[in-house]
């Protein structure tokens, strides 16, 4: 790797910092938790920039991260991989080709990280749609999202800005990365996340809490007590927040390592253990049928995209047990 390239690429460390981002609020304990995945996700894109973008390599140092934090840090490589390739269209593409190897047990992860080029550069959002996956490229426009709430946040949450270029279900998606980021920058207290919401229009709340749930599920800062305050504050949204907490169930599953934080969380939020709650999210995907149906070159245009629908169905059956639990 080139010094000038490390120079033009490589992120301080300031960037993830809590104090920096004016991100206030939270127990040490809370704030030393949330750092860590920026540290683990900034761990994982300079191994990438590091090595080149070699893959091996890339590979061997995501290795060497805790495996609690391996999902972010994998994240993070894969930002840097479809940044540079957005950068360098005339060389080979990195990003599949890690999508498809290193990165395929934290696919939802890497999926999420193809879209926060986004927040840096003025990319196409159909061409970035365009070339993912029918279902899960929606993902993208959740890590655009969040790359906003997170390093914009005062324009995020005390403005409310929708990117302008953003038209039709993208928005949607949009606001389920800035609720993910929300959990962050309210530094996991269940009061300050919901008195937030309260100040969005009622249709962008329930995305926003969706975004929540898989936060506080996958990244952590919860106990018990916390997920029941966070659960009785969604109100009305108990079913998009249970949503949000199946998918980081599913993914911390597909990546083989489910911490003691995500299976309270899952529990109290979904009224299902973590498995049970992954199982869930696999029938919902199942019963879409054929992916390639909906899969055009312009993916704003459906009423309702596979992947809404998807949640719609994860959403419609864990609102089942949440009742019961609630009962």
């Amino acid at each position: 790797m080139s010094w000038w390239t490390r120079a033009l690429f490589d992120l301080p460390d300031r960037e993830v910092s809590f104090r920096h981002r004016g991100f206030v609020g939270g127990s040490p304990a809370k704030r030393e938790r949330l750092e860590s995945v920026g540290r683990s996700f900034l761990q994982g894109y300079r191994a990438a920039l590091y090595n080149g973008g070699e893959l091996e390599a890339t590979a061997e140092s995501l290795q060497r991260v805790e495996e609690e934090l391996r999902g972010f840090a994998t994240e993070g490589a894969a930002f840097y991989l479809a940044l540079t390739d957005a950068l360098s269209p005339w060389r080979k593409r990195r990003y599949p080709a890690f999508a498809a190897s290193v990165g395929a047990p934290y696919i939802y992860m890497v999926q999420v990280a193809a879209g926060m080029p986004l927040g840096r550069l003025p990319l196409s959002i159909e061409g970035t749609l365009g070339r993912l996956h029918p279902l899960l490229r929606w993902l993208a426009i959740d890590g655009y999202g969040f790359y906003e709430g997170f390093f914009n946040t005062r324009r995020s949450f005390d403005q409310r800005r929708v990117p302008r270029r953003l038209r039709g279900y993208a928005r949607r998606a949009f606001d389920q990365g800035l609720g993910r980021s929300l959990w962050f920058a309210r530094v996991a207290d269940p009061a300050a996340v919901a008195h937030t919401i309260g100040a969005f229009s009622p249709p962008r709340r329930g995305d926003l809490w969706a975004g929540v749930g898989l936060a506080s599920v996958y990244a952590g800062g919860t106990d018990e007590s916390l997920c029941s305050d966070l659960k009785l504050l969604a109100g009305e949204h108990q079913g998009d927040l249970a949503q949000g907490a199946a998918f980081a169930a599913k993914a911390r599953l597909r990546g083989g390592f489910v911490p003691d934080h995500t299976a309270t969380a899952c529990r109290v939020l979904t009224g299902q253990e973590a498995a049970a709650a992954a199982e869930v999210t696999d029938w919902a995907a199942d019963s879409l049928g054929d992916l390639s149906v909906g899969w055009t070159r312009r993916p704003q245009q459906p009423p309702e995209p596979l992947f809404e629908t998807w949640r719609r169905r994860i959403r419609g059956h864990l609102m089942k047990e949440v009742m019961t639990s609630c009962a």
